[in-house]
């Protein structure tokens, strides 16, 4: 549930000019060519649909990399260790990621508030200790992350897979706990400078790099090649931040005992509800996993596995673009209700609009799609993808809504919040799975996330007085009523007549979709290839905002002297 996800992320440019500088130039610019002056919560508004579907494109760009690379690396494990393998492969990185987010303190999280805060004031010197105290932190929390690993393999084995045969392995994931953690502090570094375009990169280079060493390994050794295949990606990624992380002009500190510590009791301070959503959301994700295990068989644990991974894909680009740009914003503007109620209401629009289209087209040609991804054995994960489809709709809807009890900082509310929705999620699961088998797991995420928007309204509408606009309740209902007919569909359809509703509902979704957010963002606010793809293909004729008009104008006169 915990609505940051600092992962995969873009080329953001700081320069110096705040934005209300740069709402001012803007109006400056609009009223130059204008007799006709436009409410500036429209020009605000429209600015920051661009700026929304700007970053996402932008992120989106990376993450679609990474997933493309992903898709490569999960059809080689699927046919190279079949259903049983791929299970064993989810439970190994179940238990790394577990251990990373117990150890790492939210620091990956923190480290990046920490340094934009350092880098907005512009003192060269307290960036320079800010760095240098995260690097410090990132690699002793990585070698105690790795000890306790190693120390309680045996348990974490018994706990996870029933004895401990399998002790050996969980005790070498404790490198790949190491390499990660150092490198999550590298990559807090980069962002936190909003070197967004280097943290694109080192991830897209870093999954590649570990696509390359993973899959040989795994097969060459089969399944005893899953826990070095592991290890292979956390050390390419260890290499890549670094790589990107030395080319920030930080200068060298010398950093005293007592700055480490007021430096290093700010990043845990912070990071520590970080690191607890963390842990029960992961927590919650290795339950559902084990309980899968123990109630059905390590079969269908691969194939839970699989669903998981195909149902977050394209949704997983939207969630992404909301913590790396969404964040900061509505952090920033958190003093202001009225914005921030704007902001959010903005992002799920944006959200929807952008994800609709995509769940409907997984919904519909969940089969075809498995199949390729995988193989035709992972045919029976179908049914709880679907499920899991659901959910991950609700996710883009109610997730703006959480970013605003972590901007507010309110720690004890989200961390209460948290813990509600993860005692929900595991309770569902135990009777969903009980109950209706290996759906029973899709139908449980499907549940929480009603859980987490009926929680999470009443608190953020008691916070800043929230409420969805009339446009984003609109375009929710739109989308949702299309998502529960297709669902439906497949269920008291034949598959054929289900599969054209289906077709017919992407289709017209991505058609409505495209409209109104050219209705709302003016074509000089969209990304560049955007433009192009769009003017080329003649689908609108381009709408300009002031600054536009201006900027046009001065390099024809340019052209004509």
């Amino acid at each position: 549930m915990l609505p940051i996800l600092i992962t995969a992320n873009a080329e953001l440019t700081v320069v110096p000019c705040t934005c209300a500088e740069a709402r001012t130039v803007a109006d400056q610019q609009v009223k130059s060519v204008s007799t006709r002056p436009r409410p500036e919560s429209v020009d605000s508004a429209n600015g920051s649909y661009g700026q929304i579907l700007k970053s996402s494109a932008l992120i989106g760009g990376s993450q679609v990399a990474n997933i493309a690379i992903g898709i490569v690396r999960t059809k080689a494990m699927a046919m190279l260790l079949g259903p049983a393998g791929f299970g064993l492969f989810g439970l190994y990185g179940s238990i790394a990621s577990l251990t990373q987010s117990i150890a790492g303190m939210g620091i990956n999280s923190s480290g990046v508030r920490q340094i934009a805060e350092a880098a907005g004031s512009g003192d060269k010197a307290r960036i320079a200790q800010t760095a240098a105290v995260l690097r410090r932190t990132a690699v002793v929390l990585g070698l105690l992350g790795g000890a306790l690993l190693l120390v309680f393999s045996r348990q974490v084995s018994r706990l996870t897979f029933g004895g401990t045969e399998r002790a050996g392995a969980v005790s070498l994931l404790s490198i790949a706990v190491f390499f990660s953690l150092v490198s999550g502090g590298q990559g807090a570094l980069i962002q936190g400078m909003r070197r967004i375009a280097d943290l694109a990169k080192m991830n897209v280079l870093g999954a590649f790099f570990g696509v390359c060493i993973s899959i040989p390994l795994v097969y060459f050794f089969r399944e005893k090649g899953v826990v070095p295949s592991l290890i292979g990606v956390a050390a390419m990624a260890i290499l890549t931040s670094w790589w990107y992380s030395r080319k920030i002009g930080v200068q060298v500190s010398t950093v005293t005992v007592t700055q480490v510590r007021q430096e290093a009791s700010a990043l845990l301070k912070l990071g520590s509800a970080f690191m607890a959503s963390g842990f029960l959301t992961m927590g919650v994700a290795y339950a559902v996993r084990i309980l899968v295990l123990r109630k059905i068989g390590l079969e269908a644990t691969g194939l839970y596995q699989s669903a998981w991974n195909l149902g977050g894909f394209y949704v997983g680009v939207i969630l992404g673009a909301m913590g790396a740009d969404f964040y900061p914003r509505l952090t920033a503007s958190i003093n202001d209700k009225e914005k921030t109620n704007r902001l959010v209401n903005e992002q799920t629009l944006v959200g929807v609009l952008l994800a609709g289209p995509g769940v409907l087209a997984t919904l519909t040609f969940a089969p075809p799609v498995i199949a390729l991804l995988y193989s035709a054995k992972f045919g029976a994960a179908v049914g709880v993808l679907r499920w899991i489809c659901l959910g991950a709709m609700l996710q883009v809807i109610t997730w703006p809504m959480g970013f605003i009890i972590v901007a507010k900082g309110r720690q004890c509310l989200f961390l209460l919040s948290e813990l509600a929705w993860s005692i929900i999620a595991a309770s569902l699961a135990w009777v969903c799975v009980k109950a209706y088998g290996l759906n029973g797991a899709g139908i449980a995420f499907f549940g929480s996330y009603v859980f987490h928007g009926l929680l999470t309204y009443p608190i953020v509408r008691w916070l800043t007085g929230f409420r969805w606009s009339t446009e984003s309740k609109q375009k929710s209902l739109v989308f949702l009523f299309l998502i529960g007919l297709v669902f439906g569909s497949f269920y008291v359809l034949p598959p054929l007549w289900a599969a054209g509703i289906g077709t017919l509902a992407t289709f017209a979704s991505g058609v409505y979709a495209i409209h109104v957010l050219l209705r709302l963002i003016p074509s000089d606010r969209l990304p560049r290839p955007i433009q192009r793809l769009l003017v080329g293909s003649r689908v609108y004729v381009p709408k300009l905002t002031g600054t536009a008009i201006s900027s046009r104008a001065a390099e024809s006169r340019g052209r004509v002297r």
